[in-house]
């Protein structure tokens, strides 16, 4: 059992408890868990760390820690079975949701519900921020099982150089992966007509 880790949590798989045939947890139970190694993935050029993941809450939410930098950010995009809350801890960026742009520097808490086309860019170097996502349904989250299918196990935890990003992968894969979980990517046209203030994607203003 490593230092981050404590209980029965400790015998699971690094990212996902058991799950019943419903995909809910099998067995909640209580652990603690750091942005470890073991628990992080590289994801569109970030390093996603899975702190508590569906499978450990009933589906009920998930928790991860994000490190990026400009130029990782998604495209613009839907949470059809979800509410997403941020908090910054280190850096800032601009969160885009409909027609509002927020402004969100450390300290600060972001709210995006369920159904409103949002995305942000990074205006620091780096930023690290909490990504929690609650289900508003019988259905159980999801978002994080996007990111692992999205990512493949870190090699560090240092911010990978060189490595794809939605600006520079095929869209088609990101969309297709996304549709199953319930998160719609924008078209441009879409996301011109949803978010009239968005200069677009992988432009900066």
């Amino acid at each position: 059992m490593n230092a981050t880790e404590h209980g029965p949590a400790a015998n699971c798989d690094p990212l996902f408890a058991p799950e019943n045939e419903k995909g809910m947890a099998a067995n909640r139970i209580a652990h603690l868990r750091s942005p470890s190694l073991q628990h992080s993935r590289t994801y569109m050029g970030s390093v996603m760390s899975f702190l508590v993941t569906g499978a450990h809450t009933g589906g009920r939410f998930a928790m991860m820690e994000y490190r990026a930098k400009p130029g990782n950010e998604p495209p613009p995009h839907v949470h059809e079975w979800e509410d997403e809350f941020y908090h910054v801890l280190d850096g800032s960026a601009d969160f885009q949701c409909g027609a509002e742009r927020l402004r969100a520097i450390a300290g600060d808490y972001i709210f995006l519900p369920q159904g409103r086309p949002h995305t942000f860019d990074i205006l620091s170097p780096e930023i690290r921020m909490i990504i929690i996502v609650c289900s508003t349904s019988d259905r159980p989250v999801a978002l994080d099982r996007y990111f692992v299918e999205m990512s493949e196990p870190a090699s560090s935890l240092d911010l990978p150089s060189g490595a794809i990003t939605y600006a520079t992968a095929d869209p088609s894969h990101a969309i297709g992966i996304a549709a199953a979980y319930g998160i719609h990517i924008l078209s441009p046209e879409e996301a011109a007509r949803a978010m009239p203030n968005y200069p677009g994607f992988g432009e900066r203003r």
